[in-house]
C-alpha cells in the first residue's frame, strides 16, 4: 500500500519528539565530553562530566533504537 495514504499524524508527532531528544541527547553528550577534556585541575568533575555522557550515549541508542522500531 502507498504510505502516502497511510499518513497517521500521531505517529509522526511522536517521531518528531524522538528526533528532536535524539537530537537533545548527542548535543549534551558531546558538550560534556569537550568540557571533560579541557578540565585537567579537578578529576571528580572530569569524571562526573564523562558519566553525564556515558548516560547520554545510553539515552542517545535507546532513541535510535525506538526509531528505528517505528519504521
Amino acid at each position: 500500500m502507498d504510505s502516502r495514504f497511510n499518513h497517521d499524524p500521531r505517529k509522526e508527532s511522536i517521531e518528531t519528539i524522538l528526533k528532536n531528544s535524539l537530537e537533545t541527547e548527542e548535543d549534551l553528550m558531546r558538550t560534556y565530553i569537550i568540557t571533560a577534556e579541557r578540565i585537567h585541575d579537578d578529576d571528580e568533575l572530569k569524571n562526573r562530566l564523562q558519566n553525564f555522557a556515558e548516560g547520554n550515549a545510553k539515552r542517545t541508542r535507546q532513541l535510535i533504537d525506538e526509531l528505528d522500531n517505528r519504521k
